[in-house]
């Protein structure tokens, strides 16, 4: 306890400070359970063994071990506070907990947590745009450029704060925050705008990011929990290979998840945009899908009206002949935007959403892609679970964009594929600028958004784009779907393009898996360099981008990997767009690459 009893926390790692006394609590109905607080006894520690499958992501298999202890508090009205912590190789989490029983409805106003930093960390950190600003008032959507080794301290650009997960750098060990276990009854948060001296606060989401009618700020009966605050911690290898937000999350609800299988899709608007979504062009990519061997057309937005129902159900049923699934695109808002895109407002309560869905599942519709979410407060966060559960209990699957971070909710909904809340490849394709920092933003990704959740980037453009010069070679692209893991990989390159490139490329990007058994960290340093190791069965999959304007030979140490593997590499050519191959065997554990200027390479070993 810190002075005036306030309850805090520090954390060490290799004997340096990683996070200085930082503070705990929370506002609950006008009581402040952050001061004057006593300590009244201590359980624990117990041992926390866990062991569950993930369909789709960087592991299927996972074992979680943690040392948990539970501080139990009381403040001087005599009123409880619980405080968990787990402490695992991979990091540290807590969350409160308010054990006592009552069927009234408590708010929490405000969360004391902070995360005090040292003055001389970094960061490396994604600004949260202001609600009801941007295209249409559909921010905030974490669909940013990221902050890059930043002094701790540096203030967010706008009030909304900075978004999770949030990186940084104290000497040499790393820390990512996040959060984890959001079941309905809490806001999403965020870390607040100023952060004096290093000091991070716990923010909550602005006045406007709830569902119309709903709640803003926390609030619930008791017994309540609040989520996991998460930090993991170690070097670049334990931070990009953990699964601290999957560990924490809700074990899977209760459901047959046999229908549910994760893929590849074929999808027009990426380079083709509103133009493309017609039944004719929908055809040729469902074809298009078939003849990849991929699982899924993607049809985006405006199908109800520039396709209709009807013709939709008859796309269905030629999709079906070519064991490809359709998935169609929504617009999940209500009054919180001024969007206009459709179908809209479709979703927006329970029976809304059965009418919709059972339609859906009468025509064989495979999943839904749901765009444009309001933002964190409570209720917006029980959309998302309204809307997960209801597509599970009609068989769909689900993808969400111009959304907020899935938290672990893959864990917990093994229907949700992927969700957005990245600024993906359709950036690239708006602006010139955009295009210009491409490699600098995928080299970001493995280390932050993408850590611990699916993230729907829609990567690779192996030839040229319409509107803007893409900066970033075809190896450079082609490394992107190893790298960034998503339950459905919705390939952003066209059938024309395909057919452009060499028969070794086609034939590389049809063996990339969704579902790994195992990943490993290999090299890199975020925004400049990343190369990741993943395994699905006895093939190895190494793909690696240069995130800078200049060239790089790197000698990657795979000594990890069983001996005299053998295999192809795929690295850049002589031009931006070619590609150069050969075969390659692994001898001695090691292999040099070079890279082009924001270039890249795959490696196939078996």
């Amino acid at each position: 306890m810190g002075n005036g009893s306030q309850p805090y926390y520090k954390i060490s790692y290799l004997d340096s400070v990683v996070l200085d006394s930082s503070r705990m609590g929370l506002v609950r109905d006008g009581i402040d359970f952050s001061n004057d607080m006593s300590l009244e006894s201590v359980s624990g520690p117990t041992t926390v063994n866990e062991h569950y499958t993930m369909l789709h992501g960087k592991q299927q298999d996972i074992s979680y071990k943690a040392n948990e202890k539970i501080f139990h508090l009381r403040n001087k009205s005599g009123n409880p506070l619980d405080i968990i912590f787990r402490v695992s190789n991979d990091g540290v989490a807590f969350r409160y907990r308010f054990p006592n029983k009552s069927d009234n409805t408590h708010k929490i106003s405000e969360e004391k947590t902070s995360f005090n930093f040292p003055e001389y960390a970094k960061g490396w950190l994604e600004p949260l745009d202001n609600v009801n600003t941007g295209y249409a008032q559909t921010n905030p959507s974490y669909e940013e450029d990221y902050y890059k080794g930043v002094k701790v301290g540096t203030p967010a650009p706008d009030s909304a704060g900075w978004a999770y997960p949030a990186l940084f750098k104290v000497g040499n060990t790393w820390a990512l925050i996040s959060e984890s276990g959001m079941d309905g009854t809490y806001c999403g948060t965020r870390l607040r705008q100023y952060s004096k001296n290093g000091s991070y606060k716990i923010g909550f989401p602005e006045a406007g990011e709830q569902f119309p009618g709903g709640a803003l700020y926390p609030q619930s009966d008791l017994p309540w929990t609040t989520p996991w605050r998460i930090i993991a911690i170690g070097d670049l290898a334990t931070i990009t290979e953990s699964t601290l937000a999957t560990d924490l999350a809700k074990p899977a609800v209760d459901m047959d998840t046999s229908w549910i299988k994760p893929g590849r899709a074929s999808w027009s608007w990426a380079k083709l945009k509103d133009p493309s979504v017609n039944y004719d062009t929908q055809k040729r990519f469902v074809d298009y899908a078939a003849k990849m061997g991929w699982e899924y057309t993607l049809v985006d937005a405006d199908w109800d009206s520039t396709i209709g129902y009807d013709r939709i159900g008859q796309l269905a049923d030629y999709v079906a002949k070519k064991d490809v699934g359709l998935l169609l695109w929504y617009n999940s808002s209500g009054s919180w935007n001024q969007t206009t895109y459709s179908p809209k407002s479709k979703l927006l309560t329970h029976q809304d959403r059965v009418k919709e869905f059972s339609k859906l599942q009468k025509m064989g519709i495979k999943g839904i892609k749901v765009d444009f979410f309001g933002g964190d407060g409570q209720s917006m966060i029980q959309y998302y679970l309204d809307i997960f559960k209801d597509a599970a209990d009609h068989h769909l699957l689900v993808n969400t964009h111009g959304a907020t971070l899935p938290r672990g909710w893959a864990r917990t909904w093994p229907n949700l594929m992927t969700m957005e809340a990245v600024k993906g490849f359709e950036y690239v394709t708006f602006t010139q600028a955009n295009a210009d920092n491409e490699a600098a933003h995928c080299a970001m990704l493995p280390f932050t958004r993408n850590v611990f959740d699916p993230m729907d980037f829609t990567p690779m453009s192996l030839t040229q784009l319409n509107h803007v010069k893409r900066k970033t070679t075809s190896a450079f692209e082609l490394a992107l779907p190893v790298l960034f893991t998503s339950g459905i990989q919705h390939y952003a390159e066209t059938a024309q393009g395909m057919e452009e490139v060499p028969d070794y490329v086609r034939s590389f990007v049809k063996k990339i898996p969704v579902s790994w058994d195992e990943m490993r960290f290999v090299d890199g340093y975020p925004g400049k360099l990343v190369v990741i190791a993943r395994r699905k069965g006895d093939h190895w999959f190494i793909a690696g981008i240069n995130g800078e304007d200049h060239p790089k030979e790197e000698t990657l140490d795979l000594s990890f990997l069983p001996k005299n593997l053998q295999g192809e590499l795929i690295s850049d050519g002589d031009t931006q767009f070619a590609f150069s191959h050969r075969k390659v065997t692994l001898s001695n554990g090691k292999i040099n690459i070079a890279m082009k200027a924001n270039g890249g390479f795959v490696l196939l070993l078996k």
